[in-house]
């Protein structure tokens, strides 16, 4: 399989996937530009897009709505209906919920600033690929960087969530526990990350490439790609 890591502008989280998927997980991996209509004519649905985090467009008009327009995503809808692969992380996460790749929307954090600071996850379902090298209830401890990242859909779409086990991760405490204070921007059920019916396309909020390897002192988010690596193309690494 190949990592294909998708670069608006604006984007600054790219360089950060191409280092762990291609050096500590040792796959092959390539950018993209985002005006390439074309840059996924020799992916399979055994490879994965990446779409990173950052400030696609200056977060102009709201997160990853411009980016949303990008000649490629057309590319990578089509991709993902087809049964491909893909991954959206932060700005990634907020541009596949506004192209409707996964439902619901990333709004302003509750308390309207930024954060950027470690925050911990409750695994939620090991039934999907980034998450199929954890076990349910595994506690994690990942960074987060956002202030558009308060996870919102209406009452329909979250009982559909839960009842097709869609829910990834939720914020909570070092014991697990998903209490408000825990609950770092206001998302809704505390939820840090989805994937879709499909089990095909995730996003989650968190940045597990800023946590997969130990010279930055926590390997925590290795799991996650580990995990994908393992389901797409059945290799243990």
């Amino acid at each position: 399989m190949k990592f294909g890591v998708i670069l608006f502008p604006g984007s600054n989280c790219d360089d950060d996937m191409v280092h762990v998927l291609g050096t500590v997980m040792g796959r092959e991996t390539v950018k993209l530009w985002h005006k390439d209509k074309h840059a996924l004519d020799d992916f399979t649905t055994d490879d994965c897009v990446i779409v990173p985090g950052g400030f696609s467009y200056g977060d102009y008009v709201r997160a990853g709505a411009v980016a949303r327009f990008s000649p490629i995503m057309e590319s990578v809808i089509d991709f993902a209906n087809r049964g491909g692969y893909v991954f959206g992380i932060c700005n990634g996460f907020q541009i596949l919920c506004e192209a409707h790749l996964l439902p619901g929307a990333l709004l302003r954090n509750r308390d309207q600033k930024f954060i950027a600071k470690n925050c911990y996850l409750r695994t939620e379902t090991s039934n999907s690929a980034v998450t199929s090298a954890l076990e349910v209830g595994d506690v994690i401890n990942i960074p987060i960087a956002h202030a558009e990242g308060r996870y919102y859909a209406d009452e329909e779409t979250i009982a559909g969530l839960i009842a097709n086990d869609q829910i990834l991760f939720r914020y909570t405490d070092a014991t697990g526990e998903a209490t408000p204070e825990a609950n770092i921007n206001g998302s809704i059920q505390n939820i840090a990350g989805i994937c879709n019916a499909g089990r095909n396309v995730f996003g989650m909020m968190p940045h597990p490439e800023r946590a997969s390897e130990a010279l930055v002192g926590n390997t925590d988010g290795r799991a996650i790609f580990a995990g994908m690596i393992e389901v797409i193309e059945g290799a243990t690494v």
